[in-house]
């Protein structure tokens, strides 16, 4: 779950899986997706997770997140229990983000 501030309390797993090259997910509106996201992630809004739940399996992964994650906990319990294994909770698209950036630098 998270900790203060929306961020994962698992930013390892996190991190480990943005280097890995996981499926990135934005379940927000695609308004709020327009607004600004990160680079490379794909909007699927979490009213519509369930109907695509089978085509964003991902060999490394998916990382899901929203605007709090409480979409993006809600999107993750819907994947793993259409039996997608390898799912993190990325929590506030800010926090991918910030992990992308902080790969590029390292």
């Amino acid at each position: 779950m998270f900790g203060l501030f929306g961020k994962s309390k698992d930013n390892n797993k996190l991190h480990e899986m943005v280097q890995d090259g996981a499926l990135l997910v934005d379940v927000r509106t695609p308004e709020e997706f327009k607004s600004g996201s990160v680079k490379g992630a794909i909007n699927i809004p979490l009213n519509d997770i369930q109907s695509k739940a089978l085509q964003l399996k991902s060999d490394k992964g998916i990382i899901v997140f929203c605007r709090s994650g409480s979409r993006s906990e809600m999107a993750k319990m819907i994947l793993e229990s259409k039996g997608i294994k390898n799912v993190c909770n990325g929590g506030l698209w800010q926090n991918v983000q910030q992990t992308l950036s902080q790969l590029k630098k390292a």
